[in-house]
């Protein structure tokens, strides 16, 4: 953890003070962004304080007094929850504007992590809590040189899997046949022959389940391959190594001589609103404005 890169970027951002706070593991980004390991041992709630000039405050539980020891600043204690109350209330006070893991509405999930009677204690404070989405985004979203290197080690790996996956699925619904989880499957093979890791397997889905989001293929029931069928293979994956960064594509595909007037049809209505959202983007760039991704 640098604490003068977030200092810096917290005035930058105009924030008083990040507030970091977990209890039983429910925000991981703090644990990546502060450097804490992820087997810690959370049974009772801990506070972890950046201001934006000075130094930062701990606050733990007396019976997991040492859980913050790896990070820098002053160390407070509590038990029952009055003195939690009052220390946390002091902890806060010289700060207004304080950036925590939280989503108005909780537009943004992945940042709205805090739960809503810890909001509410801390403005019952005087605190103003705003989301600290933009500063994740600086600090836990922006990929290391390192880290590109690997997502594009494994674009190289797998943009060879899927052209051999169509070849594999050609091949095999002119000769036999192929189902749905049969070529899941293959390609969950082929992953572990180059190297790379997923959370979860590609989503194989033939004619109208190329159609439905995130669908999964299962050995009972899965349609099978054939010719003149329209196949969507979307697939995810990174190099098995701390820290790599994951590589996604999804391409459609018509297993035979010509797709038929209407695939076209869509495949070009796909292809132009890509094409305008680029546009897009480069014409705010050049017109110095940032665009953003709504």
């Amino acid at each position: 953890m640098n604490v003068a890169a977030i200092q810096n970027a917290l005035r930058e951002r105009g924030f008083d003070a990040w507030l970091f706070y977990d209890h039983h593991h429910r925000d991981p980004i703090s644990y990546k962004i502060l450097g804490l390991s992820n087997k810690l041992h959370c049974t009772r709630r801990w506070y972890y304080l950046v201001p934006a000039h000075g130094e930062p405050v701990k606050l733990n539980h007396r019976v997991e007094p040492k859980h913050l020891d790896s990070l820098p600043g002053s160390q407070e204690h509590y038990g029952p929850w009055p003195e939690l109350h009052e220390k946390l209330k002091k902890m806060v006070a010289p700060y207004k504007k304080i950036a925590m893991q939280y989503s108005p509405n909780n537009n943004i999930m992945y940042v709205s992590l805090v739960d809503g009677g810890t909001i509410e204690l801390l403005r019952s404070f005087g605190a103003n809590i705003e989301s600290s989405a933009n500063l994740v985004a600086q600090f836990e979203a922006v990929l290391t040189d390192e880290q590109i290197a690997t997502h594009f080690a494994a674009r190289d790996k797998m943009d060879k899997i899927m052209e051999a996956a169509f070849k594999e699925a050609g091949t095999r619904a002119r000769n036999g046949g192929i189902n749905e989880y049969q070529l899941q499957q293959w390609l969950g093979e082929a992953f572990k022959r180059e190297g790379l890791i997923t959370d979860d397997l590609p989503i194989v889905g033939v004619n109208e389940n190329a159609g439905n989001p995130h669908y999964s293929p299962e050995a009972s029931g899965s349609k099978a391959i054939r010719e003149g069928d329209w196949l969507l293979l979307d697939m995810w994956a990174k190099l098995d190594r701390p820290d790599a960064a994951y590589y996604d594509i999804t391409w459609c595909g018509f297993l035979g001589k010509a797709p038929s007037d209407r695939h076209r049809e869509i495949f070009q209505i796909v292809l132009d609103a890509r094409d305008t959202g680029i546009k897009t983007a480069q014409d705010a760039f050049k017109a110095k404005r940032v665009p953003q991704g709504w």
